[in-house]
C-alpha cells in the first residue's frame, strides 16, 4: 500500500503508523505506581511503560529518558515532585550519577522487604509455589561491606587526561569517584588516593582497569594493555607499599604479584579456615553475610557424621570445607579445573581430608559421573545466575533427602524449583540473603526435602 505525499510516494509500515520515538534526554512528569523487580519505579504513560531508576511507588516525579525501545522507556529520576514517606536522602554524594548502587534512597528495612517480595513473586509466578516457612532475611552492615571492586579507567585522547571512577548508569561514561561508602574501610582508603597516583603516571594510556581486593591482605590489581615503564611501576609499588597493599599486574597472561611469593586469601571465621584465592577467582564480596550464609546452609542441610554430601558449583571450597567438618564425606564439583585444583589445595591447607574435588560440565546432566554412583544423603548447590536447570533434571536419582539451593537469581531458582517439586521435593523453607545492600540484587536460599 502506498500514500501520496509532497515528496512523492512512500511505503507505509505493515503495522500502520509507527508511534513517535521518544528522544534520549527528554523530561517527562510521571506518577509511579509500583516498583519493578530491579528496584526501578514503574509508570504507565500514553501507552508506554516507563521504568524510572531512583523513583519510589506513590511518587510524582520528573524523569529523564535514557533510552526507548518500542513501548518500553528507560529513564532516570531527575526531580521528585511529590515524595514517598519512605524516601531518605542518599548517604553517598555520588549517588545521583554513579551506576553502582540503585536503592540508597530506600531505607535498609524497606530494601529487605522489597527483595523478599521479589523472591516470593518469582516463586509464585514461575513455579506456582511458596515455601512452607519463610526464614528471616540474612543481613549485615548496610555500608562498609564490599571487599572487592572494579575501578574503570580510560585515557581521554581529546583532553589528554585519565578518567578514573565507576561507570554511570546505562552509559560508558566514567564518573570521577574518590570515595565509596559500600567498600570495606581499607579499600575506601586506597580508593581515596588511587586517582591521583594513576593520573601521575607517565604512560596512563597503558592502563586497562584496576581492581581492589581485601581479605587476609589488601591488593591492587592493575590490568594493562601495554608494558609499564619502569618509573611508572616504581610509582605504583611505592603507592601500594604506603597503603599496605600488594600490587598485582595482568597483561596477556594470568594475574601475578609483583613481589614473588605474595598470596591472597580470606578467612571463614566461625571455622577458623583460611581459603587462598587469586584475582579473577569468584569469591562472595560480603564477608559477614557469606559466613552467616554458610552457617544457615549447614543448619538447614543438617549433615550427619555418617552421611555423604554433594556440593555442586563448589568454587574454592566456600561450602565444601565447613561441610566436611560435619559429614563423613563431601564430594565437591566445579566446572573450571583451575578452581578444582585451588579448592583441593585449600582443603589440604586446612587439614580437611574427607573432601574430594572433581571437574565436570555442570551445564549437563550428572548421569554417568563416577562420583555420583554411590548417591548422597544431602546436596548443596550454589550455581551462577543461569541456575542449574540441567543438573536438577535428574537429581532425584542421587537419592538425596535434603537439598539446599543457594541462588543469585530468583527467576532461575523459581524455574529450577518447579523441576525439583515435579520430582517429589517440597519447598520447606526459603529466605533472602542480603549480599549486596543498597542494590536490588537478590540472593536467596531454599531448602527442599523429600516426603
Amino acid at each position: 500500500m502506498t500514500k501520496k505525499s509532497k515528496g512523492g510516494l512512500r511505503f507505509q509500515p505493515a503495522g500502520g503508523d509507527r508511534a513517535a520515538q521518544i528522544p534520549v534526554g527528554k523530561k517527562q512528569r510521571l506518577d509511579i505506581e509500583r516498583l519493578a523487580g530491579d528496584g526501578r519505579g514503574i509508570s504507565f504513560h500514553e501507552g508506554r511503560t516507563w521504568f524510572v531508576s531512583g523513583a519510589l511507588a506513590g511518587e510524582a516525579v520528573e524523569a529523564r529518558v535514557l533510552g526507548a525501545r518500542g513501548k518500553i522507556v528507560d529513564a532516570r529520576l531527575e526531580r521528585v515532585l511529590q515524595a514517598s514517606p519512605e524516601r531518605r536522602p542518599a548517604p553517598c554524594r555520588h549517588y545521583d550519577r554513579c551506576g553502582g548502587c540503585n536503592l540508597q534512597h530506600l531505607p535498609h528495612a524497606e530494601q529487605l522487604a522489597l527483595k523478599q517480595r521479589m523472591l516470593a513473586e518469582q516463586l509464585q509466578r514461575v513455579a506456582g509455589i511458596q515455601p512452607e516457612q519463610w526464614a528471616a532475611p540474612l543481613s549485615g552492615p548496610e555500608f562498609g561491606y564490599r571487599r572487592r571492586a572494579r575501578i574503570a579507567v580510560r585515557w581521554d585522547v581529546k583532553n589528554r587526561q585519565l578518567e578514573v571512577g565507576f561507570r554511570a548508569e546505562a552509559s560508558q561514561a566514567i564518573i570521577a569517584i574518590d570515595e565509596c561508602p559500600v567498600l570495606v574501610q581499607p579499600l575506601q582508603t586506597i580508593l581515596r588516593h588511587l586517582p591521583t597516583v594513576l593520573r601521575s603516571l607517565n604512560k596512563p594510556q597503558a592502563l586497562g582497569h584496576v581492581e581492589l581486593f581485601s581479605g587476609s591482605a589488601e591488593a591492587v590489581l592493575l590490568r594493562h594493555v601495554a608494558p609499564l615503564p619502569e618509573d611508572d611501576l616504581a610509582r605504583l609499588q611505592a603507592f601500594c607499599k604506603e597503603a599496605g597493599a600488594q600490587l598485582w599486574l595482568q597483561g596477556e597472561g594470568e594475574p601475578a604479584p609483583v613481589e614473588a611469593g605474595q598470596s591472597l586469601g580470606f578467612t571463614l571465621q566461625p571455622w577458623q579456615m583460611q581459603l587462598a584465592w587469586r584475582p579473577g577467582d569468584f569469591v562472595q564480596v560480603n564477608a559477614q553475610v557469606n559466613a552467616a550464609m554458610i552457617e544457615q546452609a549447614l543448619a538447614w542441610l543438617a549433615p550427619q557424621p555418617d552421611e555423604r554430601v554433594l556440593d555442586l558449583f563448589c568454587g574454592l571450597g566456600n561450602f565444601a570445607l565447613p561441610l566436611a567438618r560435619q559429614a563423613r564425606e563431601v564430594v565437591a564439583v566445579e566446572g573450571v579445573q583451575a578452581m578444582v585444583e585451588r579448592a583441593a589445595a585449600n582443603a589440604r591447607d586446612n587439614n580437611v581430608h574427607n573432601a574430594a574435588f572433581f571437574q565436570a560440565d555442570l551445564s549437563q546432566p550428572l548421569a554417568g559421573a563416577e562420583w555420583a554412583a554411590e548417591g548422597f544423603s544431602a546436596v548443596l548447590l550454589d550455581p551462577p545466575r543461569d541456575g542449574a536447570y540441567e543438573v536438577v533434571q535428574g537429581i532425584a536419582r542421587l537419592k538425596a533427602k535434603r537439598l539446599v539451593y543457594v541462588s543469585c537469581n530468583p527467576a532461575t531458582l523459581a524455574r529450577d524449583a518447579q523441576v525439583l517439586v515435579a520430582q517429589g521435593y517440597r519447598l520447606t523453607r526459603a529466605g533472602i540473603l542480603d549480599m549486596f545492600p543498597q542494590t536490588a540484587h537478590v540472593e536467596a536460599m531454599a531448602l527442599f526435602e523429600v516426603g
